[in-house]
């Protein structure tokens, strides 16, 4: 589904499977901080008995079902080719941060708490139950999961040593980002970005912006990927509803190439020159796309992780 282009933070092509990696599958639920309880989270072991994954993040709708990868992807089928596939389910809106607070303007019960449970409780729940490592693992996301997916590694390097940020919006203290973010979370969920990271001249919103965030990213090999906005392959609108949804794609898509932009001058500033930007010319704020960069980016990630 794409959000309303006003709302900018929403969430098939590559990849041949040489057995089925629902094999080797698993769901868990892994006990959680915030009052949660426990998130579920779906797993795909490697083929090759690889100690080595990669944590896969969802966009702004993320659905407590299943993660939209595995509703719109075949990225589970990565699990074939050598890596733990992991799939962490829900936390719409949340950023996959650690937030001030439960949000009051829809009733939430407990406080998200995702940055702890993505970094602590469940690799720790990985290493204990499958073996896999508590290090040197590969983190990606779209849209919302593609800013949190460079967030994670910035603060957790030796947890993730490969991060891959598909149409994330990497500043989020350009102008009109922040209001941007408040509205895409009412819109989804209805989310009170105040309880996530206080009011907009909180330092939370920066530790949490990624353009700010860079220069902890030095050293760290990243896939960087946003298209151009004018409709591809995967764009056929076949009504009137799928036509106005391919044009939202269309803004959406076109200011996160603009933001990544942005990023890459921001890490050519620094020196920093780890990262692969990949800006395809066809493309829309949507999954098939994604799914195609999760497959071409996958060499530089296992070499990255030592899977």
């Amino acid at each position: 589904m794409v959000l309303p282009l006003a709302l900018v933070f929403t969430g098939v092509g590559a990849g041949t499977a040489s057995a089925d990696p629902y094999t080797r599958f698993h769901e868990d639920m892994v006990a959680a901080p915030g009052g949660v309880g426990a998130i579920k989270v779906r797993i795909w072991r490697a083929n090759n008995g690889s100690n080595k994954a990669v944590y896969l993040l969802d966009g702004l709708r993320a659905t407590d079902d299943m993660s939209g990868w595995e509703h719109e992807t075949n990225a589970a089928w990565l699990a074939d080719h050598g890596v733990n596939v992991i799939m962490p389910v829900g936390g719409q809106s949340s950023f996959y941060a650690d937030w001030y607070a439960p949000s009051n303007f829809n009733g939430q019960p407990y406080t998200y708490k995702w940055e702890s449970f993505l970094t602590q409780n469940l690799p720790d729940h990985l290493a204990n139950v499958y073996g896999i490592d508590r290090s040197n693992n590969a983190v990606v996301g779209l849209s919302m999961g593609g800013n949190a997916a460079l967030i994670l590694a910035a603060y957790h390097r030796n947890q993730f040593t490969f991060a891959g940020s598909l149409s994330g919006y990497l500043n989020l203290s350009a102008p009109g980002m922040r209001e941007a973010i408040r509205v895409a979370m009412l819109d989804a969920g209805g989310y009170n970005s105040d309880a996530m990271w206080g009011p907009p001249w909180d330092s939370a919103w920066l530790r949490h912006d990624p353009f700010v965030a860079a220069p902890n990213l030095r050293g760290l090999p990243m896939w960087i990927s946003a298209a151009s906005g004018l409709p591809g392959q995967y764009d056929r609108p076949g009504s009137l509803v799928g036509s106005f949804n391919t044009t939202n794609a269309m803004g959406l898509e076109a200011l996160a190439l603009t933001q990544n932009r942005a990023f890459q001058v921001r890490l050519l500033t620094l020196g920093i020159d780890t990262a692969h930007f990949s800006f395809p010319v066809l493309g829309t704020h949507s999954w098939g796309y994604w799914q195609d960069e999760l497959w071409a980016m996958l060499p530089m990630l296992k070499s990255s992780i030592g899977a």
